[in-house]
C-alpha cells in the first residue's frame, strides 16, 4: 500500500486527510503531537520510531533525521533503488506532508530572545520538505494547508497527483525552505547588512519577499505589478491602511517619499507637513501645530500640491482636517488619526487613503534599485554624517535667522530629485525646483514658484553651482544667503559672486544627490 509521512507544526486539515487517504488505503506514518491528534481522530497510523527503531532524542529536536525515513522519500523509481530499500527492510514514502516550526511568528514579537528564536528552528522538517521535493518525480511533497484538499481529491479519485502538480508542489516547497532560512538569516544578521567596521557591503544578499498586494498595474496600464514585502502580514510603507482602496503602484512610491521626507523631522522636532506629488516635495513646512504647517506647505506650490500625497509627523486630528480646505488628497499618512478625523475623513474624503505608521524615523538601512541585468544596493541616505563640519566661505556669515532657514532649506533640499534647488524661510520651502537635467533650470523653477517670497528667503542647491549663472538667478530675484556641497573647480567664482551681492555662503562638503 502507498504511504505517506505527516510532520507538521500547523495542524490544520491534517484529520480530513487523513481519514481520507486512510479510506483509499494508504499507510500513514507520523511524528509526536501529529500522531497523537490522528490516533484520537480514529485515523491508524505509524508511530515514526517504529520505522526508526529509536525513539525521540533531546527534547523533540531528531525525530525523523534516519535512513529509515529519507531513503524512502529519496529513492528513485527504478529497480536498483528499490531493490536497496527492500534489502533494507524499507518501504517506500509517496507523500510528505510537512510544515515548518513557527519561526517567523516568533521573531515577530517584540519580547523574543534569541534562544527562544533558535529553539523555533527546524531542522528535521526542512530536510523532509527538501528531500521529497528532490524527488518530485515520484513523491508528493504538501507544505501549505490550502492545498491538501487538492491533493486529496486528486488521490481519492485518481488515485495519483499530476507530473505537472507535483512539480508545482516542490516549486512551493523549494519556496517555504527557502523563505524560512532567508527569515533566519535575516534575523541573526539584525542590522549588519552593512559591516560597519569594514565600512563595506556584504559579497550576497538573500532577501525572502512574499506578494502582499496585488496591484491593478504598475507606472502604466500595460505593465504588471505586485507589492511584496518581508513579510505576509505587512501593509502598505510597513503601516496599516485605515480607509480607502488599495494603493496604486505610483500611490505607494509617492507614499514612501513622503513618508521619508517627513521621518527626517522626527517628532523631538516641530510638528511638520510634507507633500509630495511624482516622488517630488511641492511643499514642506513645520510650525507648532500640522494644522498650522499645512497652509504653509500648500502654499510652496498649491497648483502641484493637487492630488498629492500628504505625510505628516503628529496624530492627524479635527483641526488638521479642517485644515486640508477644498484641496484633493491621494493618500495621507500619519503616526495615529484620532476618531473625530476618521469620522471627518469618512465624511468628506472617503476615497482618500488613510495609512498609520507608527514608526516615525527612517532607519538606517539598505535601499536596492533594479538595473538593466543587475541589482545597485546603497545605505540609505539619511542625512549628514555626524561628523560633517559647515563652513562659511563668504566674507559675510549668515545671521541667526538665516542659520535657521539654511538648516531647514537644507533638510528639505535632500528630499528633492536632483538637480534639487529649494528657496525657502526658517518653516516653510517657498519654491521647489527639483528632476530636472540643468541646475540653472531648476534654480529658475524655484524662483519661478516662490515668486515675491524669494526676496529675503535662502536657498539650497543639493549639490555644487558648476557655474556662477544657477545663482546669479537666485541673487536677482534677492536671496540673502545660500547653503551647498560645495567642491566645484569654479567654486571661488560662485564665492565671488556671493560676495559681491552681499550674499552669506555655506559650504556643507556633503552632497545629497537622489536620483
Amino acid at each position: 500500500m502507498p504511504r505517506a509521512l505527516f510532520s507538521v507544526w500547523n495542524k490544520t486539515g491534517i484529520v480530513e486527510l487523513g481519514q481520507s487517504l486512510t479510506l483509499v488505503g494508504w499507510d500513514i506514518v507520523a511524528t509526536g503531537r501529529t500522531a497523537e491528534i490522528l490516533t484520537g481522530a480514529g485515523v491508524s497510523v505509524t508511530p515514526v520510531e517504529q520505522l526508526t527503531g529509536l525513539p525521540e532524542m533531546l527534547g523533540g529536536r531528531v525525530k525523523t533525521l534516519h535512513p529509515a525515513i529519507h531513503a524512502p522519500i529519496l529513492a528513485r523509481d527504478h529497480s536498483k533503488d528499490m531493490s536497496e530499500l527492500t534489502a533494507h527492510g524499507y518501504a517506500p514514502i509517496e507523500l510528505v506532508v510537512c510544515n515548518l516550526y513557527p519561526f517567523q511568528q516568533t521573531i515577530a514579537q517584540a519580547s523574543v530572545t534569541i534562544a527562544q528564536a533558535v529553539e523555533q528552528i527546524d531542522i528535521g522538517g526542512v530536510t523532509l520538505i527538501r528531500a521529497a521535493a528532490k524527488n518530485f518525480e515520484r513523491v508528493i511533497v504538501v507544505v501549505n494547508p490550502a492545498d491538501y484538499e487538492a491533493v486529496q481529491v486528486a488521490l481519492v479519485e485518481d488515485g495519483q497527483v499530476s507530473a505537472s502538480e507535483r512539480r508545482n508542489l516542490a516549486l512551493k516547497a523549494f519556496a517555504h525552505t527557502r523563505d524560512y532560512d532567508t527569515a533566519i538569516h535575516s534575523y541573526l544578521m539584525g542590522d549588519n547588512l552593512l559591516d560597519e567596521s569594514a565600512n563595506t557591503l556584504g559579497d550576497h544578499f538573500t532577501i525572502g519577499l512574499t506578494q502582499t498586494q496585488s496591484l491593478r498595474y504598475g507606472e502604466n496600464p500595460h505593465q504588471q505589478a505586485g507589492l511584496y514585502a518581508t513579510h505576509a502580514d505587512l501593509g502598505p510603507l510597513g503601516g496599516t491602511l485605515l480607509q480607502g482602496k488599495p494603493l496604486s503602484y505610483n500611490n505607494l512610491l509617492d507614499a514612501s517619499a513622503a513618508y521619508q521626507a517627513v521621518s527626517a523631522f522626527g517628532t523631538d522636532d516641530k510638528a511638520a507637513v510634507v507633500i509630495i506629488k511624482h516622488m517630488n516635495p511641492t511643499g514642506i513646512a513645520v510650525a507648532d501645530t500640522i494644522a498650522e504647517a499645512m497652509p504653509e506647505a500648500l502654499a510652496s506650490d498649491p497648483v502641484s500640491a493637487f492630488g498629492g500625497i500628504i505625510a505628516v509627523n503628529r496624530q492627524v486630528d479635527a483641526e488638521f482636517v479642517r485644515a486640508l480646505g477644498g484641496l484633493f488628497v491621494e493618500v495621507l499618512i500619519a503616526p495615529t488619526f484620532t476618531d473625530e478625523a476618521c469620522e471627518l475623513l469618512m465624511q468628506g474624503r472617503k476615497n482618500c487613503r488613510l495609512i498609520a505608521v507608527n514608526e516615525t524615523q527612517v532607519q538606517k538601512t539598505l535601499e536596492f534599485r533594479s538595473i538593466q541585468g543587475g541589482v545597485l544596493v546603497q545605505e540609505l541616505d539619511i542625512g549628514d554624517p555626524d561628523t560633517t563640519e559647515w563652513q562659511v566661505v563668504t566674507r559675510r556669515s549668515p545671521t541667526p535667522e538665516e542659520v535657521d532657514a539654511l538648516k531647514f532649506a537644507w533638510k528639505a533640499a535632500q528630499y528633492v530629485r536632483s538637480n534639487a534647488v529649494v528657496l525657502a524661510g526658517q518653516t516653510a520651502t517657498f519654491g521647489i525646483g527639483g528632476g530636472l537635467p540643468s541646475r540653472v533650470d531648476a534654480a529658475k523653477l524655484a524662483v519661478e514658484k516662490a515668486g515675491e517670497r524669494a526676496q529675503g528667503a535662502v536657498l539650497a542647491s543639493d549639490a555644487f553651482f558648476p557655474f556662477a549663472d544657477g545663482l546669479q538667478i537666485a541673487i536677482d530675484v534677492g536671496v540673502t544667503a545660500v547653503i551647498q556641497p560645495g567642491g566645484s573647480i569654479r567654486d571661488q567664482e560662485v564665492i565671488d559672486a556671493s560676495d559681491e551681492a552681499d550674499l552669506a555662503m555655506i559650504f556643507t562638503k556633503v552632497r545629497h544627490f537622489r536620483h
